[in-house]
C-alpha cells in the first residue's frame, strides 16, 4: 500500500522531489491535513500558520523545478519547539508572562540553519512553561497528549515535537534538552532523538540553565536525524560556547559495520530502579547488538546518583528566570517554578561552585569509563508513559519529574551525546526505548550504531485516524 507523504522520511521526500514525483507543496499540504485532523486530540502545536507554510512550500517547489534546492532539507516539513526564536512567529515559551505583541525578527541558530537549507516550517510545538519539567502541559497551552494513548503524557519538555514526529505532523522536529527534554518525550512516544555533545549545535540566546541545555533533532528515523544534525551543527557567531565547527556530514556512511565494538550495558547506572516490564524489553533488545557483531559487557560506570548537583543548578537557573520576569506577572506562572526558583535563590556562590565541582568529577569519571568502551547503553526511562496532566506518575510517592527520569540528567551534567532508540512495546502496549551514550564528540559513531539497530529492528510508529 502506498504511503502518504506525511509518513515518509526526509530522505524519501527529497528523492521524490528530485525525481519530480512529488512536490514540497504536496508534502506540506499532507502534513497540514494531518495537523488539522489530530491537533484537537493531541494538542502538539501552539502556532499553526497554513498560509505561510504553503507560501514557503511554493518557493521550495520553484527551486526544485529548477533543480536548484537551497540546501539539504529543502521542502521538508519541519517544526520548531516554542522555546526557540523564529522570525515572524512569537516565541511564548508556554507562558502567559511573555508578551506576544513585540517584534519577532530573529531566528535562533538551529532555526536559522534549517531555514538556510530550505526547510518548510509548519508550526511551533508545545512545551511546558519555559521547558521546566519532564511533561508537556502549561498555563498557556494546556495539556499535550501521547500519540499511543491520549490519556497518557508524551513526556517533555519537547513533548509537542515528539508527538508531531510520531504522528506525521512534522518530518523533522527541533527539540532541546536541559535534563532529558529530547530523550524523555522521545522515550514515551517511541521516536528517535539525539542530544548531541554540548556545543555541537549552536544556541542563542542561551538558556538560563546554561551549559546543561542542548539542542537537537527529533525524527522517525536515524537517517533523518543524522541529516538534520549535519544542517544544525553549522556554526553561528552568536554562540559563545560553541565548539569548533568540524564540517561532518553525519548522514553519510551510516551503514558501516559495527562488529567488534565494545558496548557497556548498565541496567541501572548503579542507583536507578526500573519497572520489570520495561527491563524485560530492554534486556532482549541489548542482545541484538551481539547479533550485529558487537561485544556486550554488563557493567556499571561506578557513579552515584548526581541528582543533588542537578537540582542545585536547575533551581538556580529557574531563579534567574524568575529574576528576569516582572513581579506583577509571576502569579501567572506554574507554581512549582516559583517554589524551585525560591530554592535556587538561596544557593550562594559557594553552593553553585560546589555543584559545578561535583559535575566536573562526574564528567571525568564518565570520560575515563568511556576510555574502555565505545558506547554505554541504559534504559532510556524506567517506566512507560503515565497519566497526562501529572508531573509525576500517580501513586508512586514522587514529587518532582527527575525522580522518574534517573537516566537522563547525568548526561546533561557531563555533556556526552546520548540518543533515544525505540526498541519495542511493553506489556501495556506503550513504547520502551534504549539510551545509547557515546564519548564526547562521537555523534557519528553513535548514529551508526543506532542505524544498525534500526536496520535490524525497524522502529514502529503509532497508528491514528
Amino acid at each position: 500500500m502506498a504511503r502518504e507523504l506525511h509518513e515518509l522520511s526526509a530522505i524519501d521526500l527529497i528523492a521524490l522531489y528530485r525525481a519530480k514525483k512529488a512536490s514540497p507543496v504536496e508534502a506540506a499540504q499532507s502534513v497540514l491535513n494531518r495537523i488539522e485532523a489530530l491537533q484537537p486530540t493531541y494538542n502538539a502545536f501552539c502556532i499553526i500558520d497554513p498560509e505561510r507554510t504553503l507560501h514557503d512550500a511554493r518557493l521550495s517547489e520553484t527551486r526544485w523545478t529548477k533543480q536548484q534546492p537551497a540546501g539539504l532539507v529543502d521542502g521538508v516539513p519541519t517544526t520548531i519547539k516554542d522555546l526557540m526564536l523564529s522570525k515572524g512567529w512569537p516565541t511564548l515559551r508556554g507562558s502567559k508572562t511573555v508578551d506576544p505583541e513585540q517584534t519577532w525578527d530573529q531566528d535562533a541558530p538551529i532555526v536559522a540553519r534549517m531555514r538556510d537549507h530550505g526547510a518548510v516550517f509548519v508550526g511551533k510545538t508545545t512545551t511546558p512553561e519555559f521547558g521546566w519539567k519532564g511533561v508537556t502541559d502549561s498555563p498557556l497551552t494546556g495539556t499535550t497528549r501521547n500519540p499511543w494513548d491520549p490519556e497518557r503524557t508524551p513526556g517533555g519538555s519537547s513533548g509537542g515535537a515528539a508527538v508531531a514526529a510520531a504522528l506525521g505532523m512534522g518530518t523533522l522536529n527541533i527539540g532541546s534538552d536541559g535534563g532529558g527534554s529530547i530523550r524523555m518525550p522521545a522515550g514515551f512516544c517511541g521516536i528517535f532523538g539525539i542530544k548531541p555533545t554540548f556545543g555541537v549545535v549552536p544556541a542563542y540566546p542561551q538558556s538560563t540553565m546554561g551549559s546543561l541545555s542542548h539542542h537537537g533533532p527529533m525524527t522517525r528515523t536515524v537517517t533523518d536525524a543524522a541529516l538534520m544534525l549535519t544542517v544544525i551543527s553549522e556554526p553561528d557567531p552568536r554562540d559563545w560556547y560553541a565548539g569548533p565547527y568540524r564540517m561532518i556530514n553525519y548522514h553519510e556512511d551510516l551503514e558501516a559495520d559495527i562488529s567488534g565494538l565494545r558496548i557497556a550495558y548498565s541496567r541501572s547506572l548503579g542507583y536507578a530502579t526500573v519497572d520489570d516490564h520495561v527491563s524485560e524489553v530492554v534486556e532482549k533488545s541489548v542482545h541484538h547488538f551481539e547479533e550485529l557483531g558487537a561485544e556486550i559487557f554488563e557493567v556499571d560506570p561506578g557513579i552515584e546518583d548526581p541528582i543533588e548537583p542537578m537540582i542545585t543548578l536547575w533551581s538556580v537557573g529557574l531563579a534567574l528566570l524568575i529574576e528576569n520576569t516582572p513581579a506583577h506577572k509571576r502569579g501567572l506562572m506554574d507554581k512549582p517554578i516559583l517554589e524551585l526558583a525560591e530554592q535556587g535563590r538561596t544557593v550562594g556562590s559557594i553552593g553553585v561552585r560546589r555543584a559545578e565541582q561535583a559535575r566536573e568529577a562526574l564528567a571525568v569519571k564518565i570520560n575515563l569509563f568511556m576510555e574502555d568502551y565505545d558506547l554505554l547503553i541504559t534504559p532510556q526511562l524506567p517506566l512507560t508513559a503515565f497519566k497526562a496532566g501529572n508531573e509525576v506518575p500517580p501513586e508512586r510517592g514522587m514529587i518532582r519529574w527527575w525522580e522518574w527520569s534517573p537516566f537522563t540528567y547525568p548526561f546533561n551534567l557531563t555533556q556526552h551525546p546520548a540518543a533515544t532508540v525505540p526498541c519495542g512495546l511493553a506489556n501495556d502496549n506503550l513504547p520502551v526505548c534504549l539510551q545509547i551514550i557515546a564519548p564526547r564528540y562521537s555523534e557519528h559513531k553513535l548514529l551508526r550504531v543506532c542505524r544498525a539497530f534500526e536496520n535490524l529492528q525497524p522502529f514502529v510508529m503509532p497508528k491514528s485516524a
